[in-house]
């Protein structure tokens, strides 16, 4: 979908190129973030992707097309552009911001209403919220209107510039991970900048590490880069604690859980008491069939099964959890497990040696 082979940019004045001989394939429905430190030309890199800056040398091509072939202003109506800035217009409503592009492309009204309306829900805003002005949103509000105006006109395309910086680490870890649904739906091609490399991991399919002057370190899976970096200069920009990255990185589901010290609701107080031994354990979980009726401590069991009292796990994890996830339920937890749910049905435990091995294998 997008490819650029061998493109420098040197800015006037300066002797040395803000970008140096960067090629890179990004194929359609990727999600690519671009990661480095300040001056290794990331936002200039996207910039050239739309012609806001234009390449010294090389080539760009989107779609199959050559950029420089497309008139700069057609060109960039055909990609999404969302910023850290947002630049919402201040004296525009959200549905008049969000038609912004459908408006230059002279859609009919009725086509554009309906867009903006299907857009307020995609990226979940209130209908209400429409008439109002940019100003009576909150930041994060304002973000996904920003997210709505570049989708306006479906785009293939989406650059992203820092997008979720200027809002609070709650909010940017909501929007991440909305955003990152989206896009599972949608399958844009995205190119996202970032300065933090933890959200580079977790937002992207592959991962670009730029180093000062736009050199390219390392082009990978998110994975590959924490188990394989390819140079001292990925190794450090990486960071510590490589192994809780690669933890985030992995769901559940990729891993085996374990039975675990569970029993089932027709079962007696001496087969409670013997898995408890088995495990080396003073609680046993209570099953109803597949389904997960919470646990018991050791001094609190009586006969029939069925009649005692239980509590729900502190932490229930989906398949879709990461390891880290179930990490924090072990260490954090009476239990020391980390119980799976798919809604109520027990899908079985990890604890550490399990998160460990799904870590090694």
């Amino acid at each position: 979908m997008i490819k650029l082979v061998d493109v420098t940019k040197t800015f006037p004045g300066s002797s040395t190129p803000a970008v140096r001989t960067l090629s890179l394939d990004i194929g359609e429905g990727e999600f690519v973030t671009l990661v480095g430190p300040s001056g290794c030309g990331k936002t200039t890199t996207l910039k050239m992707i739309n012609r806001i800056i234009e390449p010294t040398s090389g080539s760009i091509t989107v779609g199959g097309v050559d950029a420089m072939n497309i008139e700069p202003h057609e060109l960039r109506r055909s990609v999404g552009y969302v910023i850290q800035q947002i630049g919402l217009f201040p004296h525009r409503t959200i549905a008049q911001n969000i038609a912004t592009v459908p408006n230059l492309l002279e859609w009919d009204q009725k086509k554009t209403d309906e867009r903006v309306r299907e857009l307020v829900q995609m990226v979940g805003l209130e209908e209400e919220m429409l008439s109002r002005y940019p100003s009576e949103l909150s930041g994060g509000q304002q973000q996904r209107v920003g997210v709505a105006r570049a989708l306006a006109a479906d785009p293939p395309v989406m650059l992203m510039d820092e997008p979720f910086g200027a809002v609070d680490p709650i909010v940017r870890g909501r929007l991440q991970d909305e955003f990152l649904a989206l896009h599972q739906r949608l399958g844009k091609t995205v190119v996202f900048v970032t300065h933090d490399i933890d959200e580079a991991l977790h937002l992207g399919t592959r991962v670009a590490i730029l180093n000062v002057g736009g050199i390219l370190e390392q082009y990978d899976t998110p994975e590959n880069i924490l188990s394989a970096p390819a140079n001292d200069f990925v190794e450090d920009f990486l960071g510590g604690e490589r192994g809780l990255k690669r933890l985030a990185l992995r769901p559940i589901d990729s891993t085996q859980t374990t039975r675990g010290p569970v029993v089932d609701v027709s079962g007696s107080v001496d087969e409670a008491r013997a898995i408890m031994n088995q495990h080396g354990v003073d609680w046993i979980g209570l099953l109803d069939g597949e389904r997960m009726l919470g646990w018991v401590g050791a001094s609190e069991l009586r006969e029939p099964l069925s009649e005692n009292s239980t509590r729900p796990f502190a932490v229930a994890l989906s398949p879709r959890s990461s390891l880290r996830d179930a990490l924090d339920s072990v260490v954090t937890s009476h239990s020391r497990v980390a119980v799976v749910l798919e809604g109520q049905r027990y899908l079985g435990m990890l604890d550490l040696e399990a998160i460990a091995e799904g870590i090694t294998e």
